[in-house]
This record gives C-alpha cells, structure tokens and sequence, in this order.
C-alpha cells in the first residue's frame, strides 16, 4: 500500500473520526477511480474501519442518492462508505452527498476544484498527492 493511500486514510479519518461517513472517489476514467478506491479502501481497513466499496461506471446523482446514500446514512452505522465512478459523482446534483472527495488524475487532466484531496495516478503503482492553487480558476474548472 502507498503512503499516498495512508495519508489520506489518516486525513480522512481526522476530520471525521467518527459516524456514517461517505467518501467518493471520481475523475475523468471510472475505472481508474475503482483502482484507487480500492486502494484507499485497504488503507481505511488497515487503520481499523469498516469499509463498504461500491462502483458506478455510470451515475444518476438523484438514484445514487435515493438508492444507495439514504439508505446507507440511515444505518447510522459507524463504516465508511466508499463510491467510485466518474466524475459526475463530484457534479451539482451530487455534491451534498459526501463527507470528502478525492479527484484521481493522471498526466494533464485538469483537477477538480470541489474535491478534498487530488492524487496523481499516471503510475498507479507510485501515486502522488497533488495540490493546485485555485485561485485564478473559475469555480466550474474541472466539472
């Protein structure tokens, strides 16, 4: 496992130590999104949490949640919930949903402003954390 992947495991669980917590992994190639989150899912296994991993490859923002975010946060269970697919988990309609977001890129593909953690996976087996100044982007840069 990458210190990429604990790090952020660590960051996550920081800022939300506790609780129905919901994560989405997205960016422009879905696969690549259920690559790293399974990645951070073992990550969040190794520090002691009880993990739930799903993938779309496709997303309907108003299913995702009527299907699968409402049921899960009325568990009122103390896992993880992890979804992975392409971006359109970071757009408009889906944005309310997650606890944290993590954005995979790779190579030149833009970042996305709503996302809490960027990580580069050009070479999936060495991941990096990137960090963007989004100070001259527009707020829609990377929807």
């Amino acid at each position: 496992m990458s210190d990429v992947w604990a790090g952020i495991a660590g960051e996550f669980l920081h800022l939300y130590p506790r609780g129905t917590r919901l994560l989405a992994v997205a960016g422009a190639d879905a696969e690549r999104s259920r690559a790293a989150a399974d990645e951070l899912a073992d990550a969040l296994r190794a520090a002691g949490q009880d993990v739930v991993r799903t993938h779309f490859d496709e997303v309907d923002p108003a299913q995702l949640r009527a299907d699968v975010v409402a049921p899960f946060r009325a568990e009122r269970s103390p896992r993880v919930l992890i979804v992975s697919g392409p971006g359109a988990l970071l757009s408009e309609a889906a944005r309310g949903m997650w606890s944290y977001a993590l954005w995979q890129l790779a190579g030149d593909e833009p970042p996305h402003t709503v996302a809490d953690a960027l990580v580069e996976v050009t070479d999936p087996r060495h991941p990096f954390r990137r960090f963007a100044d989004y100070c001259a982007a527009l707020a829609s840069y990377g929807a």
